[in-house]
């Protein structure tokens, strides 16, 4: 029988598979902030995910961790222009120079962290994360959170699982626009990307 359609309300999410803990090498790792710029964080922002700012402090709590321990930290960061073919899409957000575009406040790199502008939903698409990653640093295990959970988030992982990274999820670090999408986003990386799924970043333990 093939795939027939499920009314509204009906759709049920396989079972996520969450991980109790998970301990990362320091020299083996990297923190990955995904998107935490004002267009999709701030009351004010073109592209509000209303979640988003309820990640703030706990992303701020995974990176305290991370930069205490030495841990790497980079950024992503949306970068459009004037003319973008997404904006056929999306609304205009992200636009290179705006303050919509910057990262907020409360999460501001350190001077001696990356940040990479993307222009797609793939952080590693045409940008320079997996030389960093994979030829500078030669890591294997990456901690991912920000937004938006089944696109940029999701994206982002599945291409760092298809280059065989190990990846981690921490559900209370990533935001999306509703509930399906944050559990579609979660069950994706644990079943099919190498991933490992926490409940909360105090999951995470760099050793």
């Amino acid at each position: 029988m093939g795939f027939q359609f499920v009314p509204e309300g009906e759709i049920q999410i396989p079972e996520i598979e969450f991980t109790d803990e998970v301990e990362l090498p320091v020299d083996d790792s990297a923190v990955l902030v995904i998107d935490m710029q004002n267009d999709f964080v701030k009351p004010d922002g073109e592209l509000r995910v209303p979640a988003a700012g309820e990640t703030v402090p706990t992303i701020q709590r995974l990176l305290e961790n991370a930069r205490e321990n030495g841990v790497r930290v980079t950024y992503t960061q949306d970068t459009e222009v004037e003319d973008a073919p997404e904006f056929e899409v999306w609304a205009k957000h992200c636009q290179q120079g705006t303050w919509g575009w910057e990262i907020i406040d409360e999460l501001e790199p350190k001077s001696e962290e990356s940040v990479i502008r993307k222009h797609r939903y793939d952080a590693f698409y045409s940008s320079r994360l997996d030389h960093l990653l994979s030829r500078v640093w030669k890591l294997e295990h990456l901690v991912i959170v920000g937004t938006i959970a089944n696109i940029c988030v999701l994206h982002t992982a599945a291409s760092a699982g298809l280059r065989y990274f190990h990846i981690v999820l921490a559900a209370d670090g990533i935001s999306a626009l509703n509930e399906f999408d944050q559990a579609a986003t979660l069950r994706q990386t644990s079943w099919l990307y190498n991933g490992d799924v926490v409940r909360s970043v105090d999951d995470i333990t760099f050793i």
